[in-house]
């Protein structure tokens, strides 16, 4: 049976505009140029540089029907932003000085892993089955260097794709004339076959071949570091395995890691967001924006709009789709640049705020002086939701007098002493690093005399805890950290 009622309902939905500037607030400043370039060239109401009249005002045509892009009631002014008539006029110069002498750091964009290799396959004259096979091969190696998949597939995706029957066998043959290339220990399918493939391209002295029996006949105990066994089974003394062991240590179980395609290249420098400069106790925030430009609306497009709307009686279809679509542009171009602003504003706040909980880093380097800051703590002070703080500091980096930081880097957990204070638990890892460091290798501290360690110290911690925070650092347990 059908019926009709009326039920009200209060719901919550972001617009378009709204949706725009939470992503604006999350890119980095090297996409925040792409975005405002991409911006420039789709909106010909958008110009960058200095605007030398008053900003346009938005204005409601009469008759004219909105469009999306006019309908948005985001109030985009919170508050006045901040400028730089409340930095006193001597800080103002030496900011401006020290960012006068500074340069950009020049790069190179090398050839990628792949093009290096088959670089070297065509110096081999391969007959035109091997090349295509090489071709294939070099396509799967990803990005450590490792094949990492089934020769039976490959033979599979010849077939299909390349229209080429081969067997294991030829594959094989022509995987070995690939693990030839350079650099050493490209294309293993293990970790194994890495480290002997480097290897076999060492001078073979007393120490590499035992290093290669080590390798080929004992990998699992060398992996889980049972050298009494190895010993035993070898019969050889200490220096001899240490010597065996150094060269093993020298070898890189990741070949690929220092290659990459150009884009990688590219996208792996890292630009700071922020610039935190400490000088005689003071300290001194700017924002990296040299790659933005200024932007304003385009005067021609203003005027445009300002004579089709004074001649309203005159207007014909035509003119009155010229009206909708220069409001459009100049709405979204007005738009943009007040997200822009907010988005300098919001940043700009959220890092004074962390500098004012964190000061005593950015003045002295010193990790253990970090305080404990959660992402409430900063929206608190700051005034912004959570979540906007969350995305302020996704994928942001502050360059400091100590080296460049990502902002999630400031953020940890606390943690209370015996005596109740609250202390970080960077610091807690960092003690517990300096230890680990510092132990016998021979007999390395387990997590449970960590634990006391850290009990003695002060810091109430379970093993369980110790064990946590030695895993987020990357820290291998007791066992494989022994030595001989």
């Amino acid at each position: 049976m059908l019926r009709q009622q009326l039920q009200q309902k209060l719901q919550q939905k972001l617009s378009p505009q709204q949706i725009q500037l939470i992503r604006l607030l999350e890119l980095p400043n090297i996409e925040l140029e792409e975005r405002v370039k991409h911006e420039l060239e789709e909106n010909p109401a958008l110009e960058e540089g200095q605007e030398s009249a008053e900003d346009f005002e938005r204005t409601e045509a009469e008759g004219a029907e909105e469009v999306p892009s006019g309908e948005t009631e985001v109030d985009l002014s919170l508050g006045d932003y901040l400028t730089e008539d409340d930095i006193p006029d001597y800080k103002l110069r030496e900011i401006r000085e020290r960012a006068e002498q500074k340069e950009d750091i020049p790069f190179s964009i090398n050839q990628s892993l792949n093009e290096y290799l088959l670089q070297q396959a065509g110096l081999r004259d391969l007959p035109e089955k091997e090349m295509t096979i090489a071709e294939y091969i070099i396509g799967n190696i990803d990005d450590d260097g490792y094949l990492r998949r089934d020769l039976s597939a490959i033979a599979d995706d010849l077939v299909f794709q390349a229209g080429q029957e081969v067997d294991e066998k030829e594959i094989l043959s022509v995987l070995k004339i690939v693990q030839d290339f350079d650099p050493p220990g490209i294309c293993a399918r293990n970790l194994q076959e890495c480290l002997l493939l480097q290897l076999q391209k060492r001078e073979q002295t007393p120490a590499v071949k035992l290093a290669t029996g080590i390798l080929r006949d004992y990998f699992d105990e060398f992996s889980r570091k049972h050298y009494d066994k190895i010993l035993r089974s070898l019969n050889i003394g200490e220096n001899e395995l240490k010597q065996a062991i150094q060269e093993i240590t020298l070898l890189n179980p990741k070949p690929g890691s220092s290659w990459g395609s150009s884009m990688e290249a590219v996208m792996s420098q890292v630009t700071p967001d922020f610039i935190v400069e400490a000088h005689n106790g003071e300290l001194f925030l700017s924002m990296n924006n040299r790659g933005i430009p200024d932007l304003h609306i385009n005067r021609d497009y203003m005027e445009m709009f300002q004579n089709y709307t004074s001649n309203k009686a005159n207007q014909t279809s035509e003119m009155r789709d010229a009206v909708q679509f220069v409001k459009q542009k100049l709405d979204s171009a007005q738009w943009f640049i007040d997200a822009i602003r907010q988005r300098q504003e919001t940043l700009q706040r959220t890092m004074e705020t962390i500098i004012t909980l964190q000061r005593n880093f950015f003045l002295t380097g010193d990790e253990s002086t970090l305080r404990p800051m959660i992402l409430k703590d900063v929206a608190e002070r700051s005034g912004y939701d959570i979540s906007t703080i969350s995305r302020v500091s996704n994928s942001k980096y502050v360059q400091t007098n100590f080296g460049i930081y990502p902002l999630k880097y400031f953020f940890s957990e606390s943690m209370a002493t015996d005596t109740g204070e609250e202390v970080s638990t960077r610091e807690v890892k960092k003690i517990m690093k300096d230890y680990i460091d510092g132990e016998d290798k021979r007999k390395p501290l387990t997590d449970e005399e960590l634990a006391s360690i850290l009990k003695e110290k002060g810091y109430v911690i379970a093993r369980r805890t110790v064990a946590k925070y030695r895993e987020q650092m990357d820290i291998p347990v007791a066992r494989l950290r022994k030595g001989i």
